[in-house]
């Protein structure tokens, strides 16, 4: 698809809104301040009701709305959705905000990978390269983190950044709109924390904090960001979840005077500068491609 088709534009204008709207997930939850589980079943629950109303009246007023898990990929692609909101809750609640997102940020870099192996689209030699760095980044994050307790929570990341960019390579090789498949897939998280709360109390301090999150910013951020894979390649929409990388650190510094660890910071800014070198590298190379396209069929 050219890059400069109004298709492509459509995929990068819905990215980025659902990329700059996941910025506000984490503050929101640290904001509820309520356990693990009772934070996932209210944001789940809510989401499930705001999907299924959304649905309901697009199906009314316009006819036309997507299915809600279209066939087997679907599936597929809701169980991923479902098993990444699990872990990166988990990874919230065991490390710091820093290191999750910066972590996540290595999404970019396994849905480029992971396009390669199942679709064929082999990335060039400076993805690798960039590939390599970022490696090193996570390394440095994570390395800090033995024996601080936090280790666990930033493998969670790690499991996360995995499940979403195979969500997103799936969904990129079917073609299929999958943006209510990733609400739907809320079921998931769902079932597993409602006997969870069960047991032990709903406990939130600030519930309208994660009703806000789970009713307006989830639908809005993933319904966009998984039908982006629909007009857009893998590794580019995985590289909008790095809004969430800048952003995330930024509002929770200034809502709770969170600082980073240096070793966070560190491997964070080598995961930016890469990810940010590369983007423009592969931006410059498109245009001379495009240029000398042009010089070889003059119109």
């Amino acid at each position: 698809m050219p890059a400069s088709s109004p298709h492509h534009a459509k995929g990068l204008a819905l990215t980025a809104v659902g990329g700059l709207t996941l910025t506000f997930d984490v503050p929101l939850i640290r904001l509820a301040d309520g356990d693990h589980w009772s934070i996932l079943l209210l944001r789940s629950s809510t989401t499930l009701i705001a999907t299924l109303l959304i649905w309901l009246a697009w199906r009314g007023l316009r006819g036309n709305a997507p299915s809600l898990i279209p066939g087997k990929a679907g599936l597929i692609v809701a169980a991923l959705y479902g098993l990444s909101s699990i872990t990166f809750m988990t990874s919230v609640y065991h490390t710091s905000t820093a290191n999750v997102v910066f972590i996540l940020a290595f999404n970019s870099m396994f849905a480029a990978l992971l396009s390669w192996l199942l679709l064929g689209e082999r990335p060039a030699v400076s993805t690798l390269i960039t590939m390599a760095v970022m490696a090193g980044g996570v390394f440095i994050i994570v390395s800090a983190s033995m024996g601080s307790g936090h280790l666990f929570g930033d493998l969670m990341a790690v499991v996360t950044a995995m499940l979403i960019a195979s969500a997103i390579t799936i969904s990129r090789s079917t073609g299929r709109d999958m943006g209510f498949a990733a609400l739907v897939a809320v079921l998931i998280p769902l079932a597993v924390a409602a006997p969870m709360v069960a047991t032990t109390g709903l406990s939130v301090a600030a519930p309208w904090w994660i009703i806000l999150n789970g009713a307006v910013v989830m639908p809005v951020a993933f319904f966009c960001l998984a039908t982006g894979p629909k007009y857009l390649s893998g590794p580019e929409v995985a590289m909008f979840y790095l809004l969430e990388t800048v952003l995330a650190p930024i509002w929770v510094w200034m809502i709770f005077a969170e600082v980073p660890a240096s070793p966070t910071l560190a491997g964070g800014a080598i995961l930016i500068v890469a990810l940010v070198a590369h983007s423009l590298w592969q931006l410059n190379h498109g245009r001379r491609r495009k240029a000398a396209g042009a010089l070889r069929h003059p119109a």
